[in-house]
């Protein structure tokens, strides 16, 4: 056991509650149940202590005691600590996308942004939203990783997913498909690879780490036939990069990439838009972890959805929201140089 002093000094680190009918409760109840985890970091959730109890009760786990606090400097070590974003009861409907889930989604985020930018917590693990059901005429953001990267200077966010043996960034992340081409400009994917580049370093610890850039078009463009962004965007953008002593290299054609192994001979790829990323890496990884990089801040979350079809149902795999806490811990720490 951590002696008293310790304890004091363990990193706070905020969860959001994320759509309270999905399965973002039963994953942070199954995480924190394990007293152990404790010793790591004090848990600051917040939600609404009603909601937490809704699902304490509905999963078994009576005898898990927890703290309502009002703000995040009151949080006690070894005990789960919940900021009730409201005192008013919420109509709890698992399963359900509503109105009053979204909205509770975005009070609880909104909460723990503020305190995350003002350094009362030192981390931000998401449980996973709707992002249908939070939008709203004060809140029109793609997600979460949109919200939080809106306090910070244009571009200089990345989305990535990270796991024990793979790490996918994403050059756009929520844009339509059909947006993407004229979206990638050079601009865009030299910044992109340099933040991608800056956070191996400093926040995985890789002292000169390759990075792998896949292409847009199938078979890279087939010399033009098939497309130019490879040769009018891509191409120069890994040239400036290696300029810069960048060990930047592509583009790779996706199928090819990853069907021959050839991922495992860099340190992070970075695709040129979600899907390509998401799905190999869903497909090579388990209990992933959503990270936004190049924030001053550090923010993490699961890369599983709501789950509105196992809500309630004590059947999610609380994996992913763990490993998130881990690697927010990590990071923490390799930025502090611990």
């Amino acid at each position: 056991m951590l002696p008293q002093n310790k304890l004091h000094n363990l990193p706070k680190i905020g969860m959001t509650q994320g759509d309270i009918n999905g399965i973002g409760y039963e994953v942070i109840l199954k995480v924190l149940s394990d007293s152990r985890i404790l010793e790591s970091f004090i848990p600051v959730i917040y939600g609404q202590s009603r909601v937490f109890s809704y699902y304490k009760k509905s999963l078994g786990l009576d005898e898990l005691t927890y703290n309502v606090i009002r703000e995040a400097s009151h949080a006690q070590p070894k005990r789960i600590n919940i900021i009730n974003h409201t005192d008013e009861e919420l109509k709890i409907e698992p399963g359900m996308s509503t109105l009053v889930a979204g909205a509770a989604s975005v009070a609880a985020l909104k909460m723990a942004v503020g305190d995350l930018r003002g350094g009362a917590i030192d981390a931000m693990v998401n449980a996973p939203v709707n992002k249908a059901n939070i939008q709203s005429d004060s809140f029109r953001f793609r997600g979460q990783t949109e919200y939080i990267s809106s306090f910070y200077p244009a571009g200089d966010s990345l989305a990535m997913m990270v796991s024990d043996n793979i790490r996918v960034a994403l050059a756009t992340n929520h844009t339509a498909l059909k947006d993407v081409p004229a979206t990638l400009t050079r601009d865009l994917l030299i910044k992109k690879i340099n933040i991608l580049n800056k956070t191996l370093i400093s926040d995985f610890n890789i002292i000169a780490p390759r990075i792998a850039v896949l292409s847009l078009n199938p078979h890279s463009g087939d010399n033009g036939l098939i497309g130019t962004e490879e040769a009018d965007v891509i191409k120069p953008s890994l040239d400036v990069a290696k300029s810069h002593g960048i060990l930047a290299f592509g583009p790779f054609s996706s199928y090819g990439f990853f069907g021959t192994d050839t991922w495992r001979k860099y340190d992070a790829v970075l695709a040129m838009y979600h899907d390509q990323g998401a799905l190999p890496f869903k497909t090579l990884a388990s209990d992933g972890v959503s990270f936004t990089a190049g924030l001053p801040v550090v923010r993490t979350a699961p890369t599983h959805g709501t789950g509105y079809d196992i809500a309630n149902r004590n059947m999610a795999d609380p994996d992913s929201f763990r490993h998130a806490i881990f690697l927010a811990l990590d990071i923490l720490k390799n930025r502090n140089g611990a």
